[in-house]
């Protein structure tokens, strides 16, 4: 069955880090580019980072930019996003995506999230 479980988030006052993490099994995971998405209190989901299966370019919210790094482990099946300087405007819960197209057939899956809360 395949599923991606994030961890790592958490309470943590502005300035602060975290490193989340998602675990994926039950698929190819080098087939799929992955993608961090967040969404606050009464918010629409926005993209925060996502990195491609190919070649693992990376892109990024310009909100995040310069203080979010995502990264891969295909050998763990393991996605990470390093975030630092942390505001209370990155609050929300975050989700890892899974997705892949191949010959016109999309593949998407849904992590259940996890908690980052910025506050002093």
């Amino acid at each position: 069955q395949e599923q991606l479980v994030e961890s790592g988030g958490g309470l943590v006052q502005p300035g602060g880090s975290l490193r989340l993490s998602c675990a994926a099994s039950g698929f190819t995971f080098d087939y799929y580019t992955i993608g961090w998405f967040r969404q606050a209190p009464g918010k629409e989901r926005e993209g925060v980072s996502c990195i491609d299966a190919s070649n693992g370019n990376t892109y990024y919210a310009d909100s995040v930019k310069g203080r979010f790094t995502i990264s891969r482990d295909n050998a763990k099946n393991a996605v990470y996003l390093q975030m630092n300087s942390l505001q209370p405007e990155d609050t929300g819960v975050y989700y890892c995506n899974a997705v892949s197209i191949v010959m016109g057939i999309r593949s998407d899956y849904w992590g259940q999230g996890t908690q980052v809360t910025v506050s002093s």
